[in-house]
């Protein structure tokens, strides 16, 4: 072998060096939104299921309350001292509730399989994605799904007032009800991803999160009627709700309920915070276990 061809063989090496650094560096630079796919991608397994519960439980609740409960409560709410029909004052709750129905669902056994049943995160983790790029993207595609229900669910609620009550909805701003879902399903959904990923035996504390956790926050956020009503023994389940301050959101942008800079700030921050805080512990966790 001449000198030339030596130097024609290091240089075809290094050609093939960088080529695989490069094909390396592309899940690394974009990792977040490659687990994103796969999270989406197995979804079309049950695309139907999303379909009809996003569509399903605004239309059984509405309806239900339209020709139920709204039908005996003839006279408007007090909220904040204005006067709202009673539908009018529910749907924001069931929009934000639609969300963090779904957060429930995706943040919970879905994470514990990647870690058990499927393993299918250690896989992930063998690929130059890192821990904290596999968290991300599990949540960014249950947010996907989130996207998907919370804007159903929002149509339909302005569908059912144009027919039922025509000036219910504050038409420049009530949009807004969409990325506020977004971010209440969030605001619970990522710190119940931190704890799954902690979760190394499946002993029903998933069952326990949705009696205990779920249900006295629906039951007890201000969702059927103004927080104000309930003891102040129980008012702390609503303040301490991400439930609470999302529909506080919903309720000042879809019918102009009075809400000073101030507590729209609070709200904001504390789903905010919710969210940040679950997704940094959420990593970490994720690292901790993948590295195990």
């Amino acid at each position: 072998m001449t000198p030339h061809d030596t130097d024609t063989s290091s240089a075809a090496l290094d050609e093939l060096r960088e080529e695989a650094l490069a094909w390396g560096r592309r899940p690394r630079a974009r990792g977040a939104l490659y687990v994103t796919e796969h999270m989406v991608r197995a979804m079309r397994a049950y695309g139907w299921t999303i379909i009809v519960g996003a569509l399903g439980q605004p239309v059984l609740y509405l309806l239900g309350l339209a020709v139920g409960l709204a039908a005996l409560i003839q006279a408007p709410i007090e909220d904040g001292g204005q006067q709202v029909p009673y539908l009018v004052f529910v749907a924001p709750a069931l929009l934000m509730t639609s969300a963090i129905a779904v957060a429930s669902e995706e943040f919970t056994y879905p994470v514990m399989a990647g870690f058990k049943w499927r393993r299918y995160f250690y896989g992930f983790s063998a690929s130059p994605l890192s821990p904290g790029q596999i968290a991300t993207g599990v949540v960014a595609g249950a947010a996907a799904r989130m996207m998907v229900t919370v804007v159903l669910s929002f149509v339909f609620i302005a569908l059912f007032f144009a027919v039922l009550q025509p000036d219910a909805l504050v038409v420049g701003t009530a949009w807004l009800a969409v990325p506020i879902g977004l971010l209440a399903g969030l605001s619970f959904g990522v710190p119940l991803l931190a704890y799954a990923a902690s979760i190394v035996d499946d002993k029903g504390q998933f069952a326990l999160v949705q009696r205990f956790v779920f249900m006295p926050m629906f039951l007890f956020s201000g969702t059927f009627y103004p927080l104000t009503n309930l003891p102040i023994g129980l008012q702390w389940i609503g303040w301490i709700s991400p439930l609470w301050h999302a529909t506080e959101l919903g309720r000042v942008v879809t019918y102009g309920k009075e809400s000073d800079a101030a507590m729209i700030a609070v709200h904001l921050a504390y789903l905010l915070l919710l969210t940040i805080g679950g997704l940094v512990l959420g990593r970490r966790l994720f690292a901790k276990r993948l590295a195990a």
